[in-house]
C-alpha cells in the first residue's frame, strides 16, 4: 500500500468536491475564534487564504519577508487569470479547461485535483469582481477575455499587463479589512526559517527578524505554507530575487515529501541575458503572443536589422509547424522551438533571441489599440532595451519562470505532515509537467479563496485542536530554535574567501547546463556531482559578513543559496529518474522521430514524492500512480 494516500473522494469526477465538502468536520462560528492559524506568504494563495480565514473568524497570524505584504512576487504576474465562465460564447466549460489544463501539464497531475480547479474558477472571478479588482471590459461594460497558450478558446480575464499586482491588491484589500477588525496581524520582514512539529502535527514556526536580528518562535493550530516556488535555484530566472525555496525545504527536511521537483517551466518570452553579472530576467507576458507573430530569418547568421529583413526571408516557425495553434502554442512548445532554431543558427541578436513582431498588429488595429491592450509591457520593454517595439520587434528567449513541483498534498492540499497545509506554486498539485499561461493566478485564488478555508476547518474538527493547546514555551520550540541559531552561528563563523552569490552564479549555471531545457543522464550525473562539489566548498570558504544580531542581507541569502545548494541535487536526482520527456522537461534519450517529447506512460504515469533520510543519504523515491478515468492518454498534438 502506498505511503501517499491522496484522499480523493470517490463518485463521479463532477461531483467529487461537492461530494467532499458534504462530508467535511465544521466548526461552529461562534467556536473559530478559540483557533490561531498560521499562513506563510502574502502573495494570491497566502493572503486570499488569511483573509478568508479571519473573515470566517479565526485568529489570523500572515508572514512575509517583504515590508509589506502586497509586494508578495505574485505582484509581477503580467498577462491574466483563466477562468470557465464562457463569456465570448466560444464554446469554453468547466470540462474543456480540465482538459486542456490535463493535456497542457502533459498528463502528469491528478485528475480531481485539476477538476476541481476548473470547477471553481467561475467563483474567483466574481470574487475579484467584488473586490473591485479593475479587469479589462469590452465596449458594452461586460468583461474582456483574451486567448492564452494551449488553448483554442478565450478564457483569460485580465487587467491590461498588470493582472497579478491588481489580484493581489483585491486579496491585500481583503486582509487589510481583518486586520482592522482585530482577526488577522501582518508579520512583515518576517523571513521563516522552521517548523515545529509537536505530537506529529505541524504547531509553529521558528522566524527570524529582518530588521533586528531576533529569533522569534510562533505557536498555532495550523500551517499553511504560501512561499511560492524555487525557480531561483537557476540563479537567473524571472522570479523576484528575494524567492527562495528554504520554507518548503525546512518543511521536507522535518519529514514533508517533495514532489517532482524536476518540473520547472521555462517561459518562452522573457527579455534576453544581456550580461555575465545579470541577477535576474524580465518577463514579457504570454499575452504578447495573441497579437505578437514569433520569427527567425530564414538564413543563418542573418545579421540584417529586423527592417532589412523582407517577409519571404522570413520563417514564421510556430505558425509553420503548429498550424492549429500557431503562435498560441504551449510555453513548453514555444520554448523548445526557440531554442532549436537558435541552437541551429537562425537566433538573432548575439544569436541566443528570436524576435517577437507586432507590424502586421500595429497595422490592422492601430498602435493606440495595441497600446490599450500592452502599453505597460511595451513600456517597460523599452526602459530595459532602449528599443521600441511599436517600431521594431522585441528579442525574445526562454527563461526559467515557474516550478510545477513543490511539497506534496493530498486533496486536502494537506502535505504528508499533519496540520501542514501547502498551497498555490509551493505545492505541486495541479500543473503537472508544464503550466499552461495564467493557470497560476487561478490555482493560488482557487486554493486560498475557495479550498483551504474548507479543508483546514475539517483538520481542527477531526483533531479536536480545541482540547490540544500549545504554546511556544513547549519543548519541541526549543530544540527548533537552537538548530535555527546553531545553522545561523555556523554560516557567520566560517569566514571564507568567496561571496554567497558567487556560489548562487556557480549552482545556476550548472542547473541551467544539465538540467534546464534540455536534459541527458551523463549530464545530470554530472551536475549532482558538481553540485556536491559546490556545496562542499560553500560550507568551507563563503564568507558573510555582519553579525546575526542586525539587518543583514548577506545572512539571508547565505541561507537561502545553502537550502538551494541542497535542493539542486534532489531536483536533479529526480529529473534523472523520470526516463521520459515530458512537457518542459526534454530529456535527449527520450524524444519522436520529430524531435518531440516522448513519454512513458507506462512506466512513469507517476508523482514522484522524496522522503529525506539526512544529510548527504539519499532519499527515498515514493511514487503516487495517476489513474486517468476521464480523460484519454494521447500524445500532445498542437499541430
Amino acid at each position: 500500500m502506498s505511503v501517499l494516500q491522496s484522499n480523493v473522494p470517490d463518485g463521479p469526477l463532477s461531483e467529487k468536491w461537492t461530494r467532499h465538502k458534504n462530508n467535511l468536520k465544521l466548526i461552529a462560528p461562534n467556536n473559530k475564534r478559540k483557533y490561531n492559524i498560521i499562513v506563510v506568504g502574502t502573495g494570491l494563495a497566502g493572503g486570499a487564504a488569511a483573509a478568508s480565514l479571519a473573515e470566517m473568524g479565526y485568529n489570523v497570524k500572515a508572514f512575509c519577508y517583504q515590508d509589506s505584504a502586497r509586494r508578495a512576487h505574485s505582484i509581477a504576474a503580467q498577462g491574466g487569470i483563466n477562468a470557465a465562465k464562457n463569456y465570448p460564447n466560444d464554446g469554453d466549460s468547466v470540462w474543456r479547461l480540465f482538459y486542456d489544463t490535463i493535456k497542457g501539464g502533459d498528463y502528469r497531475a491528478r485528475e480531481a485535483n485539476v477538476y476541481r480547479l476548473a470547477e471553481v474558477s467561475a467563483n474567483i472571478i466574481d470574487q475579484c469582481v467584488a473586490q473591485g479588482v479593475p479587469f479589462a471590459r469590452e465596449y458594452g461594460g461586460l468583461l474582456a477575455n483574451r486567448t492564452f497558450g494551449g488553448a483554442q478558446v478565450s478564457r483569460t480575464f485580465y487587467a491590461r499587463g498588470q493582472t497579478g499586482q491588481q489580484l493581489l491588491l483585491g486579496a491585500y484589500s481583503a486582509l487589510m479589512r481583518q486586520v482592522a477588525k482585530g482577526k488577522a496581524q501582518i508579520f512583515s520582514r518576517q523571513e521563516m526559517l522552521d517548523l515545529v512539529m509537536v505530537d506529529g502535527m505541524a504547531r509553529g514556526i521558528i522566524t527570524r527578524n529582518m530588521v533586528t536580528g531576533e529569533i522569534e518562535r510562533h505557536a498555532g493550530d495550523a500551517v499553511l505554507l504560501c512561499t511560492g516556488g524555487y525557480g531561483n535555484v537557476y540563479y537567473l530566472s524571472t522570479n523576484a530575487m528575494g524567492c527562495n525555496v528554504t520554507a518548503t525545504w525546512r518543511c521536507y527536511k522535518r519529514g514533508a515529501y517533495y514532489a517532482n521537483p524536476c518540473f520547472t517551466q521555462i517561459h518562452p518570452t522573457c527579455i534576453p541575458v544581456s550580461g555575465d553579472y545579470q541577477s535576474k530576467l524580465t518577463l514579457m507576458s504570454e499575452s504578447l503572443r495573441n497579437d505578437g507573430r514569433v520569427w527567425v530569418p530564414k538564413k543563418v547568421d542573418d545579421n540584417r536589422p529586423p527592417s532589412q529583413i523582407p517577409e519571404e526571408d522570413r520563417d514564421y516557425y510556430l505558425e509553420r509547424r503548429y498550424p492549429a495553434f500557431g503562435n498560441m502554442v504551449p510555453r513548453d512548445v514555444a520554448s523548445r522551438a526557440a531554442k532549436e532554431r537558435c541552437d541551429a543558427g537562425y537566433g538573432v541578436g548575439e544569436g541566443k533571441a528570436v524576435y517577437l513582431d507586432f507590424k502586421r498588429a500595429i497595422e490592422e488595429q492601430g498602435e493606440k489599440a495595441i497600446e490599450a491592450k500592452y502599453g505597460n509591457l511595451f513600456h517597460m520593454y523599452k526602459k530595459i532595451t532602449n528599443e521600441n517595439p511599436y517600431e521594431t520587434p522585441m528579442k525574445i528567449y526562454p527563461a526559467v519562470h515557474y516550478t510545477m513541483g513543490g511539497l506534496w498534498v493530498d486533496y486536502n492540499l494537506e502535505s504528508t505532515l499533519k496540520g501542514l497545509f501547502v498551497l498555490g506554486e509551493a505545492n505541486f498539485s495541479d500543473h503537472g509537467a508544464n503550466r499552461l499561461g495564467a493557470s497560476a493566478l487561478m490555482q493560488g485564488l482557487a486554493d486560498g479563496y475557495f479550498v483551504a478555508p474548507y479543508t483546514v476547518g475539517n483538520h481542527l474538527a477531526a483533531n479536536d485542536l480545541e482540547r490540544k493547546k500549545i504554546d511556544t514555551k513547549n519543548p519541541a520550540f526549543d530544540a527548533v530554535e537552537q538548530d535555527v541559531r546553531g545553522r545561523i552561528d555556523t554560516l557567520l563563523s566560517i569566514k571564507g574567501r568567496r561571496s554567497v552569490d558567487s556560489f548562487h552564479r556557480e549552482l545556476g549555471l550548472t542547473m541551467w547546463d544539465f538540467c534546464g531545457m534540455a536534459r541527458s543522464a551523463d549530464g545530470l550525473r554530472q551536475a549532482i556531482e558538481k553540485i556536491q562539489t559546490i556545496r562542499h566548498e560553500f560550507w568551507e570558504n563563503v564568507h558573510v559578513t555582519g553579525t546575526g544580531q542586525e539587518l543583514n542581507q548577506e545572512l539571508e541569502k547565505a541561507g537561502r543559496v545553502a537550502d538551494f545548494l541542497e535542493f539542486g541535487e534532489l531536483l536533479a536526482r529526480d529529473a534523472l529518474a523520470r526516463e521520459e520527456s515530458c512537457g518542459g522537461h526534454f530529456r535527449e534519450e527520450h524524444q519522436t522521430a520529430e524531435n518531440e517529447a516522448r513519454r512513458d506512460d507506462e512506466n512513469f504515469a507517476h508523482v514522484a514524492a522524496w522522503e529525506y533520510q539526512g544529510d548527504d543519504v539519499e532519499p527515498v523515491r515514493h511514487k503516487e500512480e495517476l489513474e486517468f478515468e476521464n480523460v484519454q492518454l494521447t500524445q500532445r498534438s498542437y499541430k
